[in-house]
C-alpha cells in the first residue's frame, strides 16, 4: 500500500473486528515468556492507537525500538541452533514489522508533525517527548485552552496523563478536571476525585480547592464540610483565590466551621482582592447587606462593576440591578437594560426574569410584550423562581401570550415549590378562585401560609384573612389581628386590624365564599332580622299574637 494512513487504519479495524477478544490478546502476548522476541512490534502498534489500552507514543516507540534491537540475538540463533527456524521466523517476522510501524511512527509522529508544528508546540514538544513533567502539563493546557494551538481535548488529557503520571501536581490536577468535566475522556468523578487527593498532598494550591469542592458538594466522595474547609484553609493560605472564596462561603454559611459573617467577610474581600470574579461579587453582596462589614452602597456597587468587568454573569445581573434602583449610583434605565442584556446572553437565569421587566414596563428600552415573555421564559427554563413565576403572571393575564389559567397554575406551582414567595402566593390564589386547578381552600391557606411565612406582605395579609374568615382552617381572630398587623408593618396599608366583634364562622371551609384578598377585611354586616331559627319561630309567634290584637281592637270598637 503506498497510503501509510490507509495501510495502518486498515490494520486497526482488523483487529477491533476481530472475533477475538483484543483486550485479552494483549494481555496474552505482553505476558508470554517470548514477547519480547516475538510480540513486542504488535504491542508498539496497539500502544501507538490505543486498542484497548490508553494512548502512549513513548511505549509504543519503546517496544518498536525493542523488536528492531533484537536483531543481533536473530542472527547469533541461527548460527547456534538451526533446529528452531520455525521461531526464527516469528522473531524475524516480528524484526520486519517492527521496523516498518517505526518508520511509520517516525513520519507521522515526528517528521510529518514538525511539518505542521505550532511555535507552541515546538517550544514544549521536544521537552515533553523527553519526559520533562512541566512541559508535557504546558503542552496539555495549550491543547486544553487553544493557546497557539488548535484545541483538542484527547490531546490534552494524554499530556496531562503524562504530566499526572510523572508526578507534576498541576498535571495531576488537570488530569483530574479531564475526568472531572469529561475533557477527552468519559466523565468519572471518583477517577478525578482520586487525581484531585494525589495534586492536593503535592502542595497544588488548586487541587487542594478542587478537593475541597468534592468534599464540599459530595463529588466523587461522601460529602464531608468539615474536610471541605480543611482543604479550602490549605488552599486559601496557599493564596489560591478561588480557595478563599470557598473559605469564606463556610464562614459565611456555617459549614464544616461556626458560622461567622465577619471571617466570611474577610476571606471573601482577600478572594475579591486576588482578582476572583464570583470573589467579587460576593464582596458586593456583603457591602450592599451590611454582612461582615457596614453597609455601604458605593462600594457594593463598585465591586458588582468590577465583577462585570471580569465577565461574570452575576456580577453583571446585580450591577444592571444598582442602575435600575440607583444603588450606589446614579438611577439610569438603560445602563441597566445594557447589563441586565449583556447577563442574560451570558445565562443568568436572574437576568433574564429581569430583562423581561424591562420589556414589559419600558425600561432602558421600548416597551415590548412578546420579548418581556420571551425572556420570562428563558428565565424559567432555566430554573429561576422569580422567572418562573413572572411566566406565569404571563399566562394568567395573557402578557405577550394568550391567557391560559392552566399553564399559568403550572409555573406558579414551580415557582412556588422552588421557594419563591411571591410565586406561593399566587398559586394560593390559583387554588382560592379556582383558576387552572378546582377551587381548594385548605390548599390556598396552606400556599398562603408559606407565602407569609417567607415574608410576603399580601401572603401575611390574606393569611389574615384565612384566619378571621375560616377560609381552609378553623377562626382564630388572635391569630388573624398578628397577621394583619404584620402585613400592615410590611407596607399593606389596608390591612387595618378588624373590630373586636367576632366574624361568623362559614359551616363549610370549601363552600365559604370569601371577601377578594386585595380588599380590607371588613365584620359581616349584621343581620337586622332574627338570626337562628328559634329566633325566627318566636318572631312569627309574637307577629300573630300582634295581628289578633289588631282585629280585637277593631271588632270592639
Amino acid at each position: 500500500m503506498n497510503d501509510f494512513n490507509k495501510f495502518e487504519n486498515v490494520i486497526i479495524e482488523w483487529i477491533k473486528n476481530n472475533d477475538k477478544n483484543t483486550k485479552q490478546i494483549l494481555e496474552l502476548i505482553q505476558n508470554h515468556k517470548k514477547s519480547e522476541f516475538w510480540f513486542s512490534s504488535i504491542i508498539g502498534f496497539f500502544y501507538q492507537y490505543g486498542i484497548d489500552c490508553d494512548v502512549d507514543k513513548e511505549k509504543s516507540l519503546e517496544f518498536f525500538l525493542l523488536a528492531i534491537n533484537n536483531e543481533k540475538s536473530l542472527i547469533q540463533n541461527e548460527e547456534n541452533d538451526n533446529e528452531n527456524n520455525e521461531f526464527g521466523l516469528l522473531q524475524s517476522y516480528n524484526i520486519i514489522i517492527g521496523k516498518y510501524l517505526l518508520s511509520l511512527f517516525y513520519y507521522k509522529d515526528i517528521i510529518s508533525d514538525l511539518r505542521n508544528l505550532s511555535d507552541v508546540e515546538v517550544k514544549y514538544l521536544k521537552s515533553a517527548r523527553k519526559g520533562d513533567p512541566i512541559a508535557q502539563y504546558n503542552l496539555g493546557y495549550c491543547y486544553q485552552h487553544g493557546k497557539g494551538v488548535t484545541q483538542d481535548h484527547n490531546k490534552a488529557f494524554e499530556w496531562y496523563s503524562k504530566s499526572a503520571n510523572n508526578e507534576s501536581a498541576e498535571g495531576q490536577n488537570n488530569l483530574g478536571e479531564c475526568y472531572y468535566y469529561g475533557f477527552g475522556i468519559d466523565k468519572d468523578e471518583m477517577v478525578a476525585y482520586e487525581w484531585y487527593l494525589k495534586s492536593a498532598n503535592n502542595g497544588c494550591a488548586e487541587g487542594q480547592n478542587n478537593l475541597g469542592k468534592c468534599y464540599y458538594h459530595g463529588k466523587g466522595i461522601s460529602q464531608d464540610c468539615n474536610k471541605a474547609f480543611e482543604w479550602f484553609s490549605k488552599s486559601a493560605d496557599n493564596e489560591y483565590a478561588e480557595g478563599q472564596f470557598y473559605l469564606g462561603e463556610c464562614y459565611y454559611y456555617g459549614r464544616g466551621i461556626s458560622q461567622d459573617y465577619d471571617k466570611a467577610f474577610e476571606w471573601y474581600f482577600k478572594s475579591a482582592n486576588n482578582g476572583f470574579a464570583r470573589g467579587q461579587n460576593t464582596l458586593g453582596y456583603c457591602y450592599k447587606n451590611g454582612l461582615g462589614t457596614n453597609k455601604d452602597y458605593k462600594k457594593a456597587f463598585e465591586w458588582y462593576s468590577k465583577s462585570a468587568n471580569n465577565g461574570f454573569a452575576e456580577g453583571q445581573n446585580n450591577l444592571g440591578y444598582c442602575y435600575k434602583n440607583g444603588l450606589g449610583t446614579d438611577e439610569d434605565y438603560k445602563k441597566a437594560f445594557e447589563w441586565y442584556s449583556i447577563s442574560a446572553d451570558n445565562g443568568c437565569a436572574e437576568s433574564q426574569n429581569n430583562l423581561g421587566f424591562c420589556y414589559r414596563d419600558g425600561l432602558g428600552t421600548e416597551r415590548d410584550y412578546n420579548k418581556a415573555f420571551e425572556m420570562y421564559y428563558k428565565s424559567a427554563i432555566n430554573g429561576c423562581a422569580n422567572g418562573q413565576c413572572s411566566l406565569g403572571f404571563c399566562y394568567r393575564y395573557g402578557i405577550g401570550t394568550d391567557r391560559n389559567y392552566i399553564k399559568a397554575f403550572e409555573w406558579y406551582s414551580k415557582s412556588a415549590n422552588n421557594g419563591y414567595n411571591f410565586g406561593q402566593y399566587n398559586l394560593a390564589r390559583c387554588y382560592k378562585y379556582g383558576q387552572g386547578i378546582a377551587r381548594n381552600y385548605n390548599k390556598a391557606f396552606e400556599w398562603y401560609f408559606k407565602s407569609a411565612n417567607n415574608e410576603f406582605a399580601k401572603g401575611q395579609h390574606c393569611l389574615g384573612h384565612c384566619y378571621y374568615y375560616g377560609i381552609g382552617t378553623k377562626v382564630d381572630v388572635e391569630k388573624a389581628v398578628i397577621w394583619y398587623k404584620k402585613a400592615l408593618n410590611n407596607g399593606v396599608k389596608d390591612a387595618t386590624v378588624p373590630p373586636k366583634t367576632s366574624p361568623t364562622t362559614p359551616t363549610n371551609g370549601n363552600a365559604f365564599t370569601s371577601p377578594s384578598s386585595a380588599s380590607a377585611p371588613t365584620l359581616p354586616s349584621a343581620p337586622s332580622v332574627f338570626r337562628t331559627d328559634k329566633q325566627i319561630s318566636v318572631a312569627i309567634l309574637l307577629f300573630y299574637v300582634a295581628h289578633c290584637c289588631h282585629w280585637l281592637v277593631i271588632f270592639s270598637t
